[in-house]
């Protein structure tokens, strides 16, 4: 008997010895720093975005119509209903939630990069605005930002002012994605969802479009910074329809944040990009980033790069029902010379040389 008491003491205390040596090789592990967590955060921040826009509109159509064959058929089709019914919403305000402008996630979002906005000029809020969004990028990630999210202080910088952001409007067709860009505030770049936004929702909004679009993100590189403008003039007639401000703004760095392979103009490959975007209405680009695990590594995430988005000074400009194309020129004109100036004027502050150039086609 004290042979077995004897041996049950022992086990007890080298259990105890064991566990000891367990909580203390466990304390000394390095916990993950404040720092750490707030990488992780912002990482996975900028994950569900890039799926969100990459994936959601697509699987969201998939699995609608995986469901029409199984015994949930009647949830598509109720849903198909919804749509014929709500077709019109998105060109007639949206549904836009103000509580998603404010989500914590869009704050990691701003910091991953990070991305800051530049107030030059006051918006008074007695007036509409277009504001041009240049360059366009891969994924318009500075537009985005500050026109949709809350986290750049928009509504601080620019009090009495609404911003709202238009993206094409194919993307309203895809189901559930459609209902994820309205509540966020997207709208579609079209005439009728643009001119609902200038002519009866009162003063105080400011649309922001990327004019660029799906043909400038084909000439999308680090170190250039090539705009698709001279020809684009129907952003300038919406202005003059509804007496709403011109107002250029440049996003410094959107160009840095993938790597994209370009195929010279006259290749097959460029043909195919071409004839794409015109069907489509957007231009299938081959690009990188980031890989999940590691920036050296390849991925489908952006770099961590900085993007400074500069708001320029407001360009008057007059309410005319049928402007003429004179009229159109003039200010389409005034509003380039007005864009080159604050690239010019801000370039050297945000990442660019005294010998950079703004190349405009």
């Amino acid at each position: 008997m004290k042979t077995i008491i004897a041996a049950c003491s022992q086990n007890l205390s080298g259990s105890r010895a064991s566990i000891q040596t367990a909580l203390r090789t466990l304390l000394a592990v390095p916990w993950p720093s404040q720092r750490d967590i707030g990488s992780v955060l912002q990482l996975l921040a900028v994950l569900q975005w890039v799926l969100s826009f990459l994936l959601l509109g697509i699987v969201s159509l998939l699995l609608l119509i995986y469901l029409l064959f199984t015994s949930l058929w009647l949830i598509p089709v109720l849903y198909l209903a919804w749509i014929i019914f709500d077709w019109d919403t998105p060109e007639k305000g949206g549904r836009r939630l103000s509580c998603l402008r404010r989500w914590t996630v869009w704050k990691h979002f701003r910091d991953y990069f990070p991305v800051k906005l530049v107030k030059t000029h006051d918006l008074s809020p007695s007036h509409n605005y277009i504001i041009g969004s240049h360059p366009h990028g891969i994924l318009c990630v500075g537009a985005f930002c500050n026109f949709i999210t809350g986290s750049t202080g928009f509504e601080e910088l620019f009090p009495g002012i609404r911003s709202f952001l238009t993206t094409l409007a194919g993307n309203f067709r895809l189901p559930l994605f459609r209902e994820y860009l309205m509540s966020g505030g997207l709208f579609p770049v079209t005439r009728r969802a643009i001119g609902y936004l200038l002519s009866q929702k009162g003063t105080g909004n400011a649309v922001a479009i990327v004019i660029g679009g799906a043909a400038e993100s084909l000439s999308c590189r680090p170190g250039v910074t090539t705009l698709i403008l001279k020809n684009r003039k129907g952003f300038v007639r919406m202005a003059l329809r509804h007496g709403a401000f011109l107002v250029p703004s440049f996003s410094f760095g959107e160009n840095d944040l993938f790597r994209q392979v370009v195929f010279e103009e006259g290749s097959w490959m460029r043909s195919i990009q071409r004839r794409f975007q015109k069907m489509m209405g957007f231009a299938p680009c081959l690009f990188y980033g980031r890989g999940l695990t590691s920036c050296r590594s390849r991925g489908f995430l952006p770099y961590a790069r900085p993007i400074t988005t500069v708001v320029g000074e407001p360009l008057a400009v007059p309410k005319v029902e049928n402007p003429s194309r004179e009229l159109v020129d003039r200010y389409h004109e005034l509003y380039i010379r007005a864009l080159l100036k604050l690239f010019n004027e801000n370039k050297t502050k945000y990442g660019l040389s005294e010998s950079d150039e703004l190349h405009i086609l």
